[in-house]
């Protein structure tokens, strides 16, 4: 036979709750918008959706952009050419 009393009780000042989802981030804001220039993995080279969105920016703003650049650049030209080509979100 088991020990009882050494089976700790459900404490009903634990506000620990196993069924609720996992949170990330929670009071600091939206932490997903973050400047290119802080970017952890910025200055790996673009990304193939970053290449093909840019390119079509650029062909609707009449430029030509170099095909060389890091994400963080690409990012930038992107919300560049947004505002040039009225595509994207308005701020």
């Amino acid at each position: 036979m088991t020990d009882q009393s050494s089976i700790p009780e459900n404490d009903p000042a634990d506000t620990t709750d196993a069924d609720a989802p996992e949170m990330l981030g929670g009071q600091s804001g939206d932490t997903a918008v973050k400047d290119p220039e802080e970017w952890v993995t910025g200055d790996e080279p673009m990304t193939g959706a970053q290449r093909s969105y840019l390119d079509t920016l650029a062909r609707e703003a009449g430029e030509e952009i170099p095909a060389t650049l890091t994400k963080a650049e690409a990012s930038e030209h992107i919300d560049r050419l947004q505002q040039a080509t009225g595509r994207g979100a308005t701020s």
